[in-house]
């Protein structure tokens, strides 16, 4: 082990300390030292992080680095804040924490040739806090076809000229060196203190000692070989009585393998390496070795995608992630062998196409009543029910099997029955055959509510007729206007004829309230595996989808840059990540930046929980949304995760790790929007002054039936 640590090594200076101001002294009296001062800069990006970093990081204090080799002084942040800069950018292919527990990992690297590739790797990536570098070797003109160092290195000890690089890079990485390489009697030495092993060397006889004493230490050993791509894990650390390069060389002896020449090694790197699997390239030439060529030849681009995949592999084991033993391939000219076009995506129809018209030609009576039913909204657009008519009469049952987690208890089912039942009766009322309705609070299986055609007519119920077939969801952000007082008073009125009562909240601070709660609402369901299947299960892309259920994307009122950003929130790996690191946080940008665009945000609260409440909290949600959009304003409903969770245990089952969080946005909604002790809440709806929707939901024929009596 060498100990001269500032022939390769930055030292680091504390101005504060006397020692080391009197170091600092002397250097700046000398005229051939250079000093460097950014620290401004370093600074100011630090305090421009997102998040900031806390006080302690921003006041940390500076340290001079001097690089003896260079000749320079160069000011830097302290440990902690340099790194929280430099390694920002990992965030978050690495996490913040992730980070840190890399930093406790030590990578010991033999042979410094495509060793350079791998230190140079881990550095940059901060994948460990110590390296332990081996080489005997100097840097030769024909070693800079590979190894990333310059002319001014030549004759520079390999280990030293990593080492160098690495500390210009970051100096707190701590660094030892063993410039007399490594022999079979040093390796033990060596692997003290090492976690991760990197074998690179050229020299047999190192290369099973060194996996026999890993092996006895518990240690991975990892290996790339730069022809093709290979990477060679052994994980001794989880196999202990593994085979040392997995058997494919036997028990040979070490003593035998020392001294051989580039010839003599070539039988037994061919069965490291397995003949049948080198380029044609990297085959032809062994077969010149010593003829035509000194030796086995060597990329600098395969080099360095040997070191990345060296990094990738410490980091997974330093991160305690799945990493088998074995080998894999890279093969970069089998990738490009295999170019091909990229799927070209498939563009949006300008125009949504015009079935609304064609469904509302040739309709009797009856058909009308059917048809009005059906325009009903739902959560998701999922239609859970089953309307049927003939001409004494018109019921509505519950289609379990359109349910989703969300509709718990079917309470959101309940709801979208509640709306189509008021939409039959409006149609009824215009129609002359209003008659009795009945609303059974039983078995979900039965039907829920029932209407006897008469011939009856109620004339607030027939004024809404047109604008009831008008109803739709409209998402577009709003201009936030101020409701008068007679429109609060006529909203509040629809929803009290109908047995609610609508909490309108339409102060600005309120509403920024629960467009937060709202937020972190769809940010638990973005990162709840079930929730999110759901939800993307939802989303209709035409023409690819049929839009006769779900959600036609085009609805969702998404600006171009929002609608690819869609294409990465579908994945469930994403979402995975995100939840891991329980991040996320802009999940729900998109709701709270619509909910602040509002004017008001109406709540129908209901008296209690029983299916017949929901039902008329439906009917009710209904009546506020045609009279809001009679009065000119954009209505989009909003179903957050926790809406018909009334128990904890209901909660708990939506979401299990969200539990506790849906439960206290459940408390801090009621609270904010005054809602009354034993209410619960049928929907949230935001109300706002936006242009018109750019297509409208359709509807699924098979949902509806029409006896002939």
């Amino acid at each position: 082990m060498n100990e001269t640590h500032g022939e390769y090594t930055a030292l680091l200076l504390d101005e504060g300390h006397s020692g080391d101001a009197a170091v600092l002294d002397r250097l700046r009296r000398d005229p051939a030292v250079a000093f460097v001062d950014r620290l401004d800069h370093q600074r100011d990006a630090l305090r421009s992080l997102v998040p900031m970093p806390a006080a302690g990081v921003l006041d940390e204090s500076p340290v001079w680095a001097y690089y003896s080799w260079r000749r320079t002084v160069v000011r830097l942040l302290g440990r902690t804040s340099f790194r929280r800069l430099r390694l920002d950018r990992n965030r978050n292919k690495i996490t913040a924490h992730e980070q840190e527990r890399l930093e406790d990992v030590t990578v010991g690297i033999v042979g410094l040739s495509v060793g350079h590739a791998v230190a140079l790797a881990l550095t940059l990536e901060g994948a460990c806090g110590g390296l332990r570098l081996a080489d005997f070797d100097t840097l030769e003109l024909s070693n800079l076809n590979r190894v990333p160092g310059t002319v001014l290195d030549l004759g520079v000890n390999k280990a030293v000229v990593a080492a160098r690089r690495i500390a210009e890079i970051d100096p707190y990485v701590t660094v030892t060196l063993w410039e007399d390489g490594l022999d079979v009697e040093s390796v033990a030495e060596f692997l003290d203190g090492t976690d991760v092993v990197i074998d690179e060397c050229d020299s047999l006889d190192v290369k099973v000692s060194l996996r026999r004493e890993a092996r006895r230490r518990g240690l991975p050993v990892l290996m790339a070989t730069s022809d093709r791509g290979l990477l060679d894990v052994e994980r001794f650390d989880l196999e202990p009585d593994r085979p040392v390069f997995h058997g494919v060389i036997g028990d040979v002896d070490v003593e035998s393998l020392a001294g051989l020449g580039s010839r003599d090694k070539i039988p037994l790197v061919l069965r490291i390496l397995d003949a049948g699997q080198l380029s044609a390239t990297m085959a032809a030439s062994l077969v010149e070795v010593d003829e035509t060529i000194s030796t086995w030849p060597q990329l600098g681009g395969e080099v360095l995608l040997g070191g990345a995949e060296v990094a990738a592999a410490v980091r997974r084991i330093g991160l305690g992630q799945p990493l088998a033993s074995g080998r894999c391939r890279m093969d970069l000219d089998q990738h490009l062998d295999a170019l091909a076009d990229p799927p070209r995506p498939h563009d949006l129809p300008k125009e949504p196409a015009d079935r609304e018209a064609a469904a509302a030609v040739s309709r009797d009576a009856v058909d009308a009543v059917v048809y009005a039913a059906a325009r009903a909204p739902s959560g998701g657009n999922v239609q859970p029910w089953t309307i049927a008519a003939d001409d004494d009469g018109l019921t509505i049952s519950l289609a379990p099997e359109h349910s989703t987690a969300m509709d718990v208890g079917y309470r959101g089912s309940y709801v979208a029955v509640g709306a189509a039942l008021h939409n039959a009766r409006i149609a009824a009322s215009a129609a002359g055959l209003l008659g009795t309705v009945t609303i059974h609070d039983g078995d979900p299986r039965l039907p829920v509510a029932t209407m006897t055609f008469g011939s009856g007519n109620d004339r607030e119920l027939t004024d809404r007729y047109e604008h009831m077939l008008d109803r739709t969801t409209n998402r577009r952000p709003g201009v936030p206007r101020p409701l008068d007082d007679t429109q609060a008073w006529l909203l509040s009125e629809a929803a009290s004829r109908e047995g609610a009562r609508l909490c309108l909240v339409t102060d600005r601070d309120d509403i920024a309230t629960i467009g937060a709660i709202l937020a972190e609402s769809d940010r638990i369901r973005f990162l709840t595996p079930t929730l999110h299947r759901e939800m993307i299960g939802e989303l209709r892309w035409p023409p690819l989808d049929s839009v006769e259920t779900g959600i036609d994307v085009r609805a969702l009122e998404l600006d171009s840059a929002e609608l690819s950003t869609l294409a990465l929130l579908r994945r469930p790996d994403v979402m995975e990540r995100l939840g891991a690191q329980d991040g996320g946080q802009a999940l729900g940008k998109s709701t709270a930046d619509r909910v602040s665009s509002s004017s008001a945000v109406a709540v129908v609260a209901i008296p209690g929980s029983t299916p017949r409440d929901y039902v008329r909290g439906g009917e009710a949600t209904e009546s506020v949304w045609i009279h809001a959009q009679t009065l000119g304003l954009a209505v989009q409903p909003i179903s957050p995760v926790f809406l018909y969770g009334v128990e904890s245990a209901e909660l708990e089952q939506l979401s299990p790790r969200y539990a506790a969080p849906l439960e206290r946005l459940r408390e801090e909604l009621f609270d904010v929007v005054g809602a009354k002790g034993g209410e619960a809440l049928a929907m949230v709806l935001r109300l706002s002054h936006a242009p018109g929707p750019s297509v409208r939901s359709e509807r699924l024929a098979d949902r509806v039936r029409r006896r002939i009596s």
